[in-house]
């Protein structure tokens, strides 16, 4: 044992230090140290890969910190927290507590929000999307019975007033609502016109463990539970995101060429190597539509926080919503830039419509893009009900077909039908469709409903 003259507040006392304490210690302090340099050296908003690199760091220390706990003295390991702490203030400047307060929030705070063992769906929605949320809410709940809770997250009372929150919450059951900026100080984030925005900070303040991130115009086709408790790829690695259309080749090269620069000397994940979008240039990897993370998981839990980062005002607005569309590109790329292990939907997005030929050629076209399971069976799709809600707020769309892994061919506008060429084309299971027309035939009650209460819901979302 060694024996070392310490000082505590001032008085000097002779300490034995086993060699257990004396190992903390100087791994302790070693984190510390490191941790001071962060504080003391903040990165530029274009550094996404240092970024990735300082979110790993943080990631061992915040694991480190609880291991070495045990064999450090109580003010040890409280000095230790807090320099963690600070170190992760300085690096994602947007942890601060609400109102006008500079108090810090602490990924203490964020990690105990979410219950031990719980599971969810967080459903990002002001008024504009309300009527798509009721339709969201009936089709999980009505329809396919799944008893998920759920949580409807907005951005202050302006986006969704009080009597359309207590409208919802009325109607259905174990459903509650989180208003955004009660946690998070809105200053550096905007989150209140942040549009997309809002989504992965949703999905880090929900008091879910493994949580859905869910869009309001979104029709699933199974149970929701199917993704977090049968999905292999969530089951295995706890973190599992859908393509977007494979569109656009070589035609964004500034985007590939930025995405790589950020990676650096990192090798690729088995995930991105299958990408085409890595691989051949491609120009649209995520459809954000659905998001599946188990925030239990430390390294999961703090990607989220570089993909909180990556939609923060001043870097969306300088960087991120430039180089990509929206938040989606931000989910796969946070994960793969902190070396976080997540999966891919096996298939790009898929389409789910109705037949049409052009050119003597026989495609599936709609306004909808369908993503499938890990058996590939079709499992919910975008879009909403409506064949296409742009347009027209009252014609729903009874899609008949559906075709994966073939060309897309997609409008010229958002006004345009997108279409799948070359591949084959599947029917709808009679089960798939029943699900469609039960949800349509709820939606249009909760459409009535809404109105006898003095709220038109689609007045509101046109």
């Amino acid at each position: 044992m060694l024996f070392l003259q310490l000082r505590h507040h001032g008085y000097a006392s002779f300490t034995v230090l086993k060699p257990q304490h004396r190992a903390a210690l100087a791994a302790r302090n070693s984190i510390m140290t490191a941790a001071q340099e962060y504080i003391d050296h903040e990165l530029p908003i274009s550094e996404f890969g240092e970024m990735g690199y300082r979110t790993q760091k943080l990631t061992d220390w915040f694991e480190a910190s609880s291991q070495l706990r045990r064999d450090l003295a109580t003010k040890e390991s409280e000095e230790l927290t807090a320099r963690i702490e600070q170190a992760a203030a300085s690096t994602f400047p947007f942890l601060r507590k609400p109102g006008a307060s500079h108090e810090t929030l602490s990924f203490l705070d964020l990690w105990e929000r979410a219950k031990p063992g719980s599971q969810g769906i967080v459903i990002p929605s002001g008024k504009k999307h309300l009527r798509y949320t009721f339709h969201l809410i009936a089709n999980i709940r009505l329809v396919l019975k799944s008893k998920l809770a759920i949580q409807v997250v907005y951005a202050g009372g302006d986006d969704l007033p009080l009597g359309e929150r207590d409208l919802l919450t009325s109607y259905f059951e174990d459903v509650e609502t989180l208003d955004i900026l009660e946690v998070f100080n809105d200053s550096g984030l905007d989150l209140r016109n942040g549009g997309w925005a809002i989504k992965p900070f949703a999905l880090l303040a929900s008091k879910f463990e493994k949580a859905l991130l869910v869009d309001a115009d979104s029709v699933f086709l199974q149970k929701p539970e199917t993704i977090l408790e049968a999905h292999t790829g969530f089951v295995e690695r706890g973190a599992l995101l859908f393509h977007d259309r494979l569109l656009w080749k070589n035609v964004f090269i500034d985007r590939a060429k930025w995405w790589r620069k950020e990676m650096g000397d990192r090798t690729p994940s088995d995930t991105l190597l299958k990408s085409k979008v890595w691989s051949e240039n491609y120009a649209e990897e995520g459809d954000s539509g659905v998001v599946a993370m188990d925030k239990s998981r430390v390294p999961v839990f703090m990607a989220l926080f570089h993909i909180c980062w990556q939609n923060s005002q001043q870097v969306r607005d300088e960087i991120t919503y430039r180089m990509t569309y929206g938040d989606k590109e931000s989910w796969w790329f946070g994960l793969e830039l902190c070396a976080v292990p997540f999966v891919f939907e096996e298939h790009y997005a898929s389409v789910l419509g109705q037949a049409d030929r052009r050119n003597n050629r026989d495609m599936v076209c709609s306004f909808t893009i369908a993503h499938l399971d890990a058996k590939s069976k079709l499992l919910w799709y975008n879009g909403s009900l409506l064949k296409n809600k742009l347009v027209n707020h009252t014609d729903f769309l009874v899609p008949d077909i559906w075709s994966t892994d073939g060309e897309w061919l997609k409008g010229a506008t958002k006004l345009d039908l997108s279409c799948m060429a070359g591949s084959s084309i599947q029917k709808l299971e009679h089960r798939e469709r029943l699900v469609i027309l039960e949800s349509i035939k709820f939606a249009e009650q909760t459409d009535a409903f809404a109105l006898s209460k003095g709220v038109d819901l689609i007045a509101a979302s046109s």
